[in-house]
């Protein structure tokens, strides 16, 4: 009885298994099939390049993250070298993948903060109680009386992915021994005070401010910024005077008795050094004659 009753009910539920089994086997090949026709191949160069990469992913080299520079860079070799964070050793990394000679791309560069102002050598209209950011502080006029200085809060900071950077009394300090050189700091400052410029030594000398206003109203808003009095450009030609601020041309920049002649005269000590082992800033004079307006 009960083996007939087991016939019975195999008898019965083979059909449907012999159908679920050919389903099973019919979508297998299908899927076998997809997986030929759909496979996408990856170039074995651009995996290597990718492992070769630091993987920050900061957009320093002007692509989202380090598989499309990655990929980029395989088809394009004048993309080459475009990694900060990697710098020349990566490059030649990725150069010896692609079989590429590459030539000296010169000193890598650097961020340097135009302005030395700390909250205490501010003007300050008030105490600013808004939105703790750069971004929205800068849309009010009445955070300082400095248009052009930092605003000390910090965007440049968070941006960073190497914990280069940090407020130090309401100025950005970049720390040279962690930074890459990534930009990611240039790009989020929105006074444009950080610039990328060339290393070609550790220390490197600079002006560091940004106003335009001319001496007299510097002088009152900021007790050390550039005054605009020439001084440096008379004691050296790498530097020159324009609406009311002075610059270094670091393409031109040769340390020596010029150069150091400038940075001891500056009245307001606004010309100072950035880098790995920079000495400190003078201190500005006690009494400081401003450009002639």
């Amino acid at each position: 009885m009960i083996l007939a009753g087991i016939y019975q009910l195999w008898s019965s539920a083979w059909p449907a298994g012999l159908t679920l089994l050919g389903l099973g086997g019919g979508f297998a090949v299908v899927l076998l099939i997809a997986s030929i026709k759909l496979k996408v191949v990856i170039d074995p160069k651009i995996e290597q390049i990718h492992k070769a990469l630091p993987n920050v992913d900061c957009g320093a080299c002007g692509f989202a993250g380090c598989g499309q520079y990655a990929k980029a860079v395989s088809g394009n070799p004048e993309l080459l070298g475009k990694c900060a964070p990697g710098g020349p050793e990566t490059a030649a990394k990725i150069a010896q993948i692609l079989n590429l000679q590459i030539s000296d791309s010169g000193p890598a560069e650097r961020p340097i903060v135009h302005c030395r102002a700390h909250t205490v050598d501010k003007t300050l209209y008030g105490k600013y109680k808004g939105i703790a950011s750069c971004t929205a502080a800068n849309s009010l006029a009445n955070v300082q009386a400095c248009k052009f200085g930092c605003l000390g809060f910090g965007d440049c900071t968070m941006v960073c992915q190497f914990d280069a950077l940090a407020m130090v009394d309401g100025l950005a300090m970049v720390d040279y021994e962690k930074c890459t050189g990534c930009g990611a700091c240039s790009r989020a400052c929105p006074r444009n005070l950080i610039e990328m410029a060339p290393f070609a030594q550790d220390n490197m000398m600079t002006v560091a401010c940004s106003s335009k206003e001319k001496g007299k109203s510097t002088r009152g808003m900021c007790k050390v910024g550039c005054i605009g009095c020439g001084v440096c450009a008379k004691k050296s030609e790498q530097f020159v005077v324009e609406d009311n601020l002075a610059r270094l041309s670091y393409k031109k920049y040769e340390p020596g008795e010029e150069t150091e002649a400038a940075f001891n005269k500056c009245p307001t000590g606004v010309i100072i050094y950035v880098g790995k082992s920079a000495p400190p800033p003078r201190q500005p004079a006690k009494k400081t004659a401003a450009a002639k307006t």
